[in-house]
């Protein structure tokens, strides 16, 4: 039988919905129609929030042991029109609460992947490995693939690349990619590009700011659920200073910078844009930061 936390965090596939049709509707018709139905039926969801509707809405589950979902329905809907990969990105928190919490307080995260093939990526807290299922033509899904290890590899996806006009320091980590002969792997959707790291197990994703090029990721709907999603599989994720998993979420449009990666692309992300990482060890500095 389905625990409830699965349920919750399976809310991006519903049986006899095409994901064609997921991904030609707009993200606003997508949380009455869809999302929203699946979570209530789950019996387990007491509040949900999407993205695209900033609000709490109450899916009748209970609080005491029940779960509150935060999601963005439709990552990726500028590149809808181009039929890049876009996908559904699921935070799954115990409880009532999706304000005062923290990533790491998720007990889920899970996100769809709706590009060649149509695959769900799921990690529970207490289950080791981050999980990838493929949806099989007969409306199956089938477990195809365990990732506990992010390991080395040159595979780059730098996203808000404007910020390098007036940040020097993501200048000058992009330049180290580029001198080090980095593949590019950049899509303009988060889903697929944070996927590719769980899946090839090796390569960084980042998103800095700078002075004129705000933050945009927003930490509840987006930065903790993939958080969740890249540690449990074994990699790591930073703010610049800490894990994005242990960010307090104060409200739930707040936004943040952020990267994901191996622990060496995290300590060389940390160390070249503020000078030191809580990672590395003692007076060891990693490529572009040395």
């Amino acid at each position: 039988m389905e625990t409830g936390v699965a349920c919750c965090a399976r809310g991006a596939y519903l049986p006899g919905v095409s994901q064609h049709s997921k991904a030609s509707v707009s993200p606003q018709s997508i949380f009455p129609s869809f999302t929203a139905r699946a979570l209530t039926h789950s019996h387990f969801c007491k509040y949900a929030c999407s993205e695209e509707v900033p609000e709490l809405q109450d899916m009748g589950g209970p609080a005491e042991g029940g779960f509150s979902v935060a999601f963005d329905p439709l990552d990726g809907s500028s590149i809808v029109d181009t039929n890049f990969s876009v996908g559904t990105i699921f935070g799954v928190w115990p409880g009532d609460k999706l304000i005062g919490v923290t990533g790491r307080d998720q007990v889920a995260a899970a996100m769809g992947v709706y590009g060649p093939r149509t695959t769900y990526v799921l990690a529970l807290k207490d289950y080791p490995g981050t999980h990838e299922f493929l949806l099989l033509d007969e409306g199956k899904w089938q477990h195809v693939k365990e990732t506990t290890e992010v390991g080395e590899g040159k595979l780059f996806s730098p996203g808000n690349l404007r910020a390098t006009f007036d940040n020097p320091d993501y200048e000058k980590l992009i330049s180290y990619y580029v001198k080090e002969k980095y593949t590019l792997r950049y899509t303009g959707g988060m889903v697929p590009d944070v996927n590719q790291i769980i899946v090839k197990e090796k390569g960084v994703f980042t998103n800095v700011i700078s002075p004129t090029s705000k933050a945009k990721l927003r930490l509840l709907f987006e930065v903790a659920p993939l958080g969740l999603l890249v540690e449990k599989a074994g990699g790591y994720s930073s703010d610049g200073h800490q894990s994005v998993l242990d960010k307090e979420i104060i409200n739930l449009d707040d936004r943040t910078q952020v990267a994901y990666g191996s622990k060496n692309e995290i300590i060389r992300f940390e160390e070249t844009l503020y000078g030191k990482s809580r990672l590395a060890a003692e007076g060891v500095t990693v490529g572009a930061a040395a």
